[in-house]
């Protein structure tokens, strides 16, 4: 099967910088794949090589088997969503869905068919007469995915689309996108530097970090078997725990990463360990609980429904031995 996406030893550099360094990577046809990481971590650069934005300094990149590099963004098949919508605010509803069609010389009757059927796949029927400015953050951001599905690209590249939007509404964009994409089966590149985000659409994940791809698998394979200290950290809230740490009570010296979920918190000492309090903070269904441990702090996370102990309280701490993953020593 071709790829949709192929990056062989592609760098991007400004100047000194390192945007993007050496990436290989290789996304599947029909997939979700998320690029994630913090700011300038290069994820955003190897979307913008994707789209044509930017050429790579060094290496090759293909998409469905064709040579990018040198081939402008209006000659590929993909389309970009961006976090600032970008819509044009003299034009309707349908006129800036169907923008991309007028572009290329498809019929007034004919565009305005095609938009209409968009606005209905994105839930926004109806809504064709209103201007940009009428609209919703929500709205908004439904329009630009319409504008960028009518050409029907192979390959559709959003960089951070709900990044502007209140918590309640991304989440509910989360559960939509990812639905429009099983339906229509294209491709997404989804670019975020949030960790829920990506856990939560993605067939698969890119971990970024200073321009290099740090890990690339499934959100359970990302989440539960972080191959680094920067993987475990970055994704999700984890206990990273230093070898000393882990030799005392895994017999082997090596970094390692525990998830606060997998901690037990009980009294007495028939834990792994035992460690004081130092906080508790409640984050509605569950409750967080910092304690101090042999010199670290380790966290655990309890249920809403379960009593938390009190600040000061000595408690055991244990887990299941396979919850400890042993990591590489990459940082």
């Amino acid at each position: 099967m071709t790829a949709a996406v192929t990056f062989q030893n592609v760098s991007r550099h400004f100047g000194t910088v390192r945007a993007v360094d050496d990436v290989d990577l290789e996304i599947v046809p029909g997939e979700f794949f998320a690029m994630l990481g913090p700011s300038g971590s290069g994820k955003t650069t190897c979307l913008r090589l994707i789209a044509g934005f930017e050429q790579p300094t060094a290496g090759h990149i293909e998409i469905f088997g064709e040579t990018a590099e040198g081939v402008p963004p209006y000659r590929r098949n993909v389309n970009t969503v961006f976090q600032d919508y970008a819509l044009f605010p003299h034009l309707n509803v349908v006129e800036n869905v169907a923008y991309g069609l007028m572009v290329r010389g498809v019929g007034k009757a004919e565009r305005r068919k095609v938009a209409e059927e968009a606005l209905e796949l994105v839930q926004l029927p109806g809504y064709g007469a209103r201007r940009p400015g009428q609209l919703s953050g929500g709205q908004r951001q439904r329009v630009a995915l319409a504008r960028a599905l009518v050409n029907k690209p192979k390959v559709l590249l959003l960089d951070e689309p709900l990044g502007a939007l209140d918590l309640k509404l991304r989440e509910q964009m989360q559960e939509e996108l990812k639905a429009l994409q099983k339906r229509l089966a294209i491709t997404f590149v989804f670019v975020t530097h949030d960790q829920g985000e990506a856990l939560s659409m993605a067939d698969r994940i890119a971990v970024f970090n200073e321009g290099r791809i740090m890990q690339t698998g499934s959100p359970e394979e990302i989440y539960q078997r972080p191959q680094s200290r920067f993987v475990a950290d970055f994704v999700g809230s984890s206990n990273v725990l230093p070898p000393a740490f882990v030799e005392r009570h895994a017999g082997q010296k090596r970094w390692a990463s525990l998830r606060p979920e997998s901690v037990r918190i009980g009294n007495g000492a028939d834990g792994v360990t035992t460690g004081t309090v130092v906080a508790c903070n409640f984050l509605g269904a569950s409750t967080r609980i910092a304690v101090e441990v042999e010199g670290l702090r380790l966290h655990a996370v309890l249920p809403a429904s379960q009593p938390a102990p009190a600040e000061g309280e000595t408690v055991s701490l244990s887990w299941e031995p396979a919850q400890l993953h042993l990591m590489d020593e990459a940082p």
